[in-house]
């Protein structure tokens, strides 16, 4: 059976540090208020001034504690994918380690798609800023990483530098929003069509 090794190098998500206690209520303020927004009126029309508005306070405080709204957005979708991260490297098979590598890419895969199902219109917003900024981002980093050491596990013959960003690719959130709502394709095809793509590329 194919092991992950461990890698410890992983560019992870940091983990929140220690916040004043106002400081903490202005965060977990800005945030619920967003949520809220998103909610009832769509990512797509929720401004700054709408969540400062809501959240009780000034602009400027926003600004400097989110940089941007994209930055907020990102702040946002933390928490879905520091569990996401934890999953894959340290959660259940398949997973997480245990399973050989070709059924760990399938569940990496599924797994993202449930995230897109889940928030894909934060993801798409959150992305949204100088081009190849996802590409450049910790996450995409993060997930190169575990998707191009399990190819190595898979298929270590293979040209993974140029078959990890192909895979990725299948997953982006622009495509897979596309694929959903313009296509009319099921999730569970998307789920099948991400499998068939693994065993072609390992085979």
């Amino acid at each position: 059976m194919d092991e992950l090794p461990a890698l410890p190098g992983l560019p992870l998500l940091p983990v929140a540090g220690r916040e004043r206690a106002d400081a903490a209520r202005n965060r977990a303020a800005i945030l619920g208020a967003a949520e809220r927004l998103i909610a009832v009126h769509g990512v797509d029309c929720v401004t700054m001034d709408a969540v400062a508005v809501a959240a009780g306070v000034d602009k400027g405080t926003l600004f400097r504690r989110f940089g941007d709204r994209a930055g907020l957005l990102r702040t946002l979708l933390d928490t879905r994918e520091r569990a996401f991260q934890e999953g894959f490297i340290r959660g259940p098979a398949p997973l997480g380690p245990g399973a050989p590598a070709a059924e760990r890419l399938v569940a990496f895969g599924r797994h993202l798609l449930d995230l897109i199902e889940i928030q894909g219109d934060l993801l798409a917003a959150a992305e949204c800023g100088s081009p190849g900024l996802r590409l450049r981002h910790r996450v995409y980093a993060t997930y190169r990483i575990h998707v191009g050491t399990l190819l190595r596990l898979a298929r270590p013959q293979a040209d993974v530098e140029y078959l990890t960003d192909a895979l990725l690719a299948a997953l982006t959130v622009d495509l897979v929003l596309f694929q959903r709502r313009d296509l009319g394709l099921s999730l569970d095809a998307l789920n099948d069509g991400w499998e068939t793509l693994v065993v072609a590329v390992l085979s």
